[in-house]
């Protein structure tokens, strides 16, 4: 017991930054979830991210084979092979993926819901994957490597798939499970998507530091693109609303007798 409390103090002394970023999800998770359900989306969350990391060190399914170095073993607490805070940054990725995909629809659930929440963890990941394979030149560390250099970055293109495939394990499975509000609360949501684009300007801030200017330049424009898009959608979906609902009333008000006629 008293290892496992040691290790677990080093793994919050050496990544700090993982705790931070936990702490702000749980704060904004429970303010906009309630407390037990804040804690059963962390909780599945972290079992699911911690399978799929077991079974891709083994059999490189769903994010491809890669294999953890084991270097800061002693000073960090491992689960088998799995680094533990690696495992846990999901619970935080998946719920401010969660939050903004909400926060883009309006809705809670669903399959739309679902789709968008695991294609903004798969974007997360297209800055956070090929910044970790050069953790060796930040405070990182070269904790994982891939046998074989891939496509983007040097990242596997089936590691960005795994991404979208857990988000979707994630999402799908606390949605089938626990119900909400069928339209959630949009001041709520801002804390989770405070959440997503803090983790996502940490790691452009740290890919700027390690010099990589054309992957720093990728993941700018990808989210731009991607924000400008969830945006558009905010400011244009209430105008189109409202002017069907303009457009409707102006015709009941000709329909009916005129414009401010009186009761």
């Amino acid at each position: 017991m008293a290892d496992f409390l040691q290790l677990l103090l080093g793994t919050v002394l050496l990544r700090p930054y993982v705790f931070v970023f936990l702490a702000v999800h749980l704060l904004a998770a429970t303010l906009d979830l309630g407390g037990r359900r804040a804690i059963i989306l962390t909780l599945w969350a972290w079992a699911v991210a911690f399978a799929a990391e077991y079974s891709s060190t083994r059999t490189g399914i769903p994010f491809g084979l890669y294999h953890y170095t084991g270097w800061t073993r002693g000073q960090e607490l491992y689960l088998t092979n799995v680094p533990f805070m690696d495992s846990l940054s999901f619970t935080f990725l998946a719920y401010a993926s969660f939050a903004l995909a909400r926060l883009g629809t309006g809705r809670s659930g669903g399959v739309r819901v679902v789709f968008l929440s695991g294609l903004l963890m798969l974007l997360l990941d297209v800055v956070i994957d090929p910044l970790a394979v050069r953790g060796d030149r930040w405070f990182l560390g070269r904790i994982f490597y891939y046998p074989e250099d891939g496509f983007y970055f040097g990242v596997p293109l089936s590691n960005f798939l795994g991404w979208a495939v857990v988000g979707w394990v994630i999402v799908g499975g606390y949605s089938a499970f626990v119900r909400l509000d069928p339209r959630p609360s949009r001041p709520r949501l801002l804390g989770g998507a405070g959440l997503y684009y803090g983790v996502l300007g940490f790691n452009l801030a740290m890919t700027w530091w390690i010099g990589e200017p054309l992957l720093l330049g990728a993941g700018i424009l990808l989210h731009a693109a991607t924000t400008l898009l969830l945006w558009r959608r905010q400011i244009f979906a209430p105008l189109s609303r409202l002017s069907r609902l303009s457009s409707a009333g102006f015709a009941r008000a000709i329909l009916g007798g005129g414009i401010g006629r009186g009761a």
